[in-house]
């Protein structure tokens, strides 16, 4: 297949190119288009032909679910059923990186929910991903842009590399500002809302806004879940080729001195560790490199994916320094658990 790529500037978009684009998607075909969160991959929501070849571009299994993404609130009037006072609690996070699950309407197919009768969907708060929805002139079915299973892409390099050949326009604009994907909660299961994926808006700001929040054990990465109502539950995701081993967070005398022991086990292993730990690597001439610090998780989210993709293949092993389950840690710790090759 040939792809054809756009470049794009976020902050001074040339219309006529989005157009283009859209038009593409009203064709059923696939875009892959940046969000504030990671690159998706798109196609008419409403298609199943469409819809289909984001599974065949990804080699996604047709049981994992897709996201609508949609370009105004209306919208979910449109392909949800929600009352009014519980559409006005969830716009106070639109447009932004947060999908809600909800019991869906027919007009959408069923390849796009694997069979269930809930619909994850959300409102993107990049002005690439609105423009592209909004000119399309129909919701926009998309998983990350990366191979299935893989990191998913942060960077225009990331979805070059997985997509060219495989879908029929990239859109290439830059780097996302969360860098890992959006948070995901289920709102069909009676009164109290239920986290199914962390991601940039943490559990906190939902209970300004929810009241009591229900976090299963799942979120934290460490059991598989019971049941599956939206992307990222089932299946292992987000793993390089090369092993990642995992440390969780502890004090720092413990935290390294389990991958000072961890790195005899490798000829050319990398640590990716935080800021304040690396005068401890340095005394020991231990490749590294910084991947966050104590002080900024959102630095760490940002970076995560880049980091996983850089070197991989480049080292026998990425051994990489865990954080607190706390704000936007608990969607780092997620993605890294699901990632890792081994826990310590």
């Amino acid at each position: 297949m040939e792809t054809k790529v756009i470049d794009v500037d976020p902050l001074n978009i040339e219309e006529e190119k989005i157009k283009e684009a859209a038009q593409a998607i009203k064709e059923d075909k696939t875009v892959v288009f940046p969000t504030e969160t990671v690159y998706g991959l798109g196609a008419n929501g409403l298609s199943e032909n469409a819809v289909r070849k984001i599974f065949e571009a990804k080699g996604r299994p047709y049981d994992n679910p897709l996201i609508l993404h949609v370009s105004n609130v209306r919208s979910f009037l449109e392909y949800t059923y929600i009352s009014y006072a519980l559409l006005e609690k969830i716009e106070r996070l639109l447009p932004g990186p947060i999908t809600f699950v909800l019991k869906k309407r027919e007009v959408v197919p069923d390849i796009v929910t694997a069979g269930k009768d809930t619909l994850a969907i959300r409102m993107p708060a990049h002005p690439v991903a609105l423009k592209l929805i909004e000119y399309a002139e129909v919701p926009i079915a998309a998983p990350s842009a990366n191979i299935s299973g893989k990191p998913s892409p942060t960077m225009s390099e990331h979805v070059l590399k997985d997509m060219l050949g495989k879908v029929d326009y990239i859109i290439i604009g830059g780097k996302v500002e969360f860098g890992v994907e959006s948070t995901i909660i289920d709102l069909t299961q009676g009164k109290i809302p239920i986290i199914l994926r962390p991601g940039p808006i943490p559990p906190e700001k939902l209970k300004e806004i929810f009241g009591d929040i229900i976090i299963p054990d799942f979120v934290y990465g460490k059991i598989e879940p019971d049941y599956i109502k939206s992307p990222g539950m089932k299946y292992r995701h987000y793993a390089p080729n090369t092993p990642v081993i995992l440390v969780e967070h502890d004090d720092a005398n413990t935290m390294v001195k389990k991958v000072l022991e961890e790195v005899k086990s490798y000829n050319n292993p990398l640590v990716l560790c935080l800021k304040e730990h690396v005068g401890y690597y340095k005394d020991h001439n231990i490749n590294f490199d910084t991947i966050g610090s104590e002080s900024n998780y959102y630095e760490f989210a940002v970076k995560l994916f880049e980091m996983l993709r850089k070197y991989d293949e480049k080292v026998d092993a990425m051994i990489i320094e865990g954080i607190e389950d706390k704000g936007i840690g608990i969607a780092v710790m997620n993605r890294l658990r699901k990632a890792a090759y081994h826990i310590l």
